[in-house]
C-alpha cells in the first residue's frame, strides 16, 4: 500500500482561536512583546490586506493602520487549541502529529476510501473546519516534506507517480530550511525545488552543509521520515452505572468508595496522586449535582479522600434519586511509590495535610497560610506567609545574635513616664493602657534600613532596638531612632 500523508496548516491559528471567543470588528492582530517591543504574533485577514504582516513592531503597524485592534497573544491557548484540533483530526487518521506550532501530519494510508477518495476527504475537513471559523489549508502527498510545503505555498494533491514533478515549482523555502539557506540559494539563482535537483549535489552538500541535502532527499521521498503522534495524557474518571437510584448519604458513599479505589489504582500505576477531585450525580429527573474538594499535598489514599467528600455529600440534595456517578482527578502531580508502613513523622505529615485539606476546602486554600523563614535582617521581612497547601515547610536558618521575639506586631507607641537616661530604655513606660517598671534591658542592638527597599516605616532611619523585662512580667522588644526619641514596641518575649 503506498504511503499517503495529509498536512494540514491553520494560518491563522491564534487569531481565528481569539475571535472566536470574543469577536472583533475590522482589522485585528495579536501581539506579542519581544526584547523591548512588541511585534504583531498573528493578524486577521483584513489587516493582511492592509500591509500589515507577522513580525511587524506595532509602532510601525500602528503607522500604516492606525485602527488595528489588538490584544495580548497566550501561547498557552494556541497550543491549547492546537491539541484540540489534532483530537478532531483523528477522525481522519488514527496516527496525527503536531507538525510545529500551527500545523498538523497526519497518515491518511488506507483511509481515503472511506471518504469516497482523497479530495472528497480534504473537501470534509475544509467544510468543518471552516464552519468553526478557522482559516485552514492542506495537501496530501506521499512524503511529510512534500505534503508540508505544498500545504503552505498554495494547496492540493500530489499524485502517487508524480512526487517530484508535483514540488517541482515550489519554492525553495518549502523544503523547511532556515531563512538564511533560502536566501542564499535565491542569491545564487536556484528559487525552485526543480532548480535545486538539477545541479550537483557534492556542492550543495559543501556550500549549505547536510541539512539542505536531507530536507530535499525527504521532500521526495529518498530518505524516510516518520510521523510519530505522541501519547495523549491519561484522563483519570471513573463512571458508575446504578441499577436503581439511591438517594441516602451512606448509599453514596458505598459508591464514593467503589469509585475511589478504581480511580486510585490507576494512578498508582500511573505514579501520580491527586490535587482536586470532582462527584458528577446524575440526578434521575437528568439535572446534575457536583462536590467539588481540593487536597493539600498529591493523595491517592482512598480513605482519606472519602473522609474529605463526607460534608459535601450531605449537603447535596438527591431529588428523585441518583441513577450515575462519575469521579474525576482533574488536577494531578507525580507522586512515587512510598512505603505503606510510614513511621511517627509520616504519620505527623499526613495528619497535618489532613488538617490543611479540611481547612482549604471550608476557608480557601489561598486562605490558609503558613510561615517560611526569608533572608532579612528587618523583622517585618524575616517571614513571608505561603499557602500551606502550595508551599513546603522550611527549617530557619542558623542565626547567631540576639534573641528575637516569639511575638513580632507592627510597631505601638509608648508613652514615658519621668525621666529616663537618654539613649536607653525608659525606667517607666506605658503600653496597651497598662503601666510597666522596667527592671532589666538588654541592647541595644542596631539594625539599618535596606537601602535596595523604599520601606516608609523605615524613612526615619536606623533603629536601636532593646530587650526589656518587666516587674509586671511582660518581656518586650522596644526600640528608637537617634533622630527620634520617642520609643515603640515591636514584640513580645516568652
Amino acid at each position: 500500500m503506498v504511503r499517503r500523508l495529509l498536512s494540514i496548516w491553520f494560518p491563522r491559528l491564534a487569531s481565528d482561536t481569539e475571535l472566536r471567543r470574543r469577536p472583533a470588528e475590522g482589522a485585528f492582530a495579536l501581539i506579542l512583546r519581544s526584547g523591548n517591543a512588541d511585534h504583531l504574533h498573528c493578524l486577521t485577514r483584513s489587516a493582511e490586506q492592509r500591509g500589515l504582516r507577522r513580525g511587524m513592531a506595532l509602532a510601525d503597524a500602528r503607522a500604516i493602520c492606525p485602527d488595528l485592534a489588538t490584544r495580548p497573544a497566550d501561547l498557552t491557548r494556541e497550543g491549547a487549541a492546537l491539541a484540540a484540533l489534532r483530537r478532531f483530526a483523528i477522525r481522519y487518521s488514527p496516527m496525527v502529529a503536531r507538525d510545529g506550532s500551527d500545523g498538523l501530519i497526519a497518515d491518511i494510508t488506507g483511509v481515503p476510501h472511506l471518504f469516497g477518495g482523497e479530495e472528497e476527504l480534504r473537501t470534509d475537513l475544509h467544510a468543518r473546519l471552516e464552519r468553526a471559523g478557522l482559516t485552514v489549508r492542506s495537501a496530501i502527498a506521499g512524503t511529510r516534506g512534500a505534503a508540508y510545503g505544498l500545504a503552505r505555498h498554495g494547496s492540493g494533491i500530489v499524485p502517487e507517480e508524480g512526487l517530484a514533478e508535483g514540488i517541482a515549482h515550489l519554492p525553495v523555502s518549502a523544503l523547511r530550511i532556515d531563512a538564511d539557506t533560502a536566501q542564499a540559494l535565491q542569491r545564487m539563482g536556484l528559487n525552485r525545488i526543480a532548480d535545486l535537483t538539477a545541479q550537483p549535489r557534492a556542492p550543495l552538500a559543501r556550500r549549505f552543509g547536510p541539512h539542505l541535502l536531507l530536507r530535499l532527499d525527504q521532500a521526495l521521498g529518498w530518505q524516510p521520515e516518520p510521523v510519530s503522534p505522541e501519547k495523549d495524557a491519561p484522563r483519570f474518571s471513573v463512571r458508575l452505572t446504578l441499577p436503581e437510584p439511591i438517594g441516602l448519604q451512606g448509599d453514596v458513599m458505598a459508591g464514593l468508595s467503589r469509585l475511589l479505589d478504581r480511580l486510585c489504582e490507576t494512578l498508582a500505576q500511573l505514579h501520580r496522586g491527586a490535587r482536586r477531585l470532582r462527584l458528577d450525580l446524575h440526578r434521575v429527573d437528568k439535572e446534575m449535582v457536583q462536590v467539588e474538594i481540593g487536597l493539600a499535598r498529591p493523595m491517592r489514599e482512598p480513605d482519606r479522600i472519602a473522609a474529605l467528600f463526607a460534608k459535601g455529600v450531605e449537603e447535596i440534595e438527591a431529588g428523585f434519586g441518583i441513577e450515575a456517578m462519575r469521579l474525576t482527578a482533574h488536577v494531578t502531580e507525580p507522586l512515587a511509590p512510598v512505603q505503606l508502613e510510614g513511621g511517627a513523622s509520616e504519620r505527623r505529615e499526613d495528619a497535618l495535610s489532613d488538617l490543611f485539606s479540611r481547612l482549604g476546602n471550608r476557608l480557601g486554600f489561598d486562605r490558609v497560610l503558613r510561615l517560611l523563614p526569608a533572608e532579612s535582617k528587618i523583622p517585618e521581612r524575616s517571614f513571608l506567609l505561603a499557602p500551606a497547601a502550595y508551599s513546603e515547610a522550611e527549617d530557619p536558618p542558623p542565626r547567631r545574635g540576639p534573641e528575637r521575639p516569639i511575638v513580632i506586631f507592627p510597631p505601638e507607641p509608648v508613652m514615658i513616664g519621668g525621666m529616663s537616661q537618654p539613649g536607653h530604655p525608659p525606667a517607666r513606660f506605658r503600653w496597651r493602657r497598662m503601666s510597666f517598671t522596667t527592671l532589666r534591658a538588654t541592647g541595644p542592638e542596631r539594625i539599618t534600613p535596606e537601602w535596595w527597599f523604599d520601606d516608609p516605616n523605615w524613612r526615619s532611619g536606623l533603629r536601636d532596638y532593646w530587650r526589656v523585662e518587666t516587674r509586671e512580667g511582660p518581656r518586650l522588644w522596644l526600640f528608637h531612632t537617634p533622630q527620634n526619641p520617642n520609643w515603640s514596641v515591636q514584640g513580645e518575649f516568652a
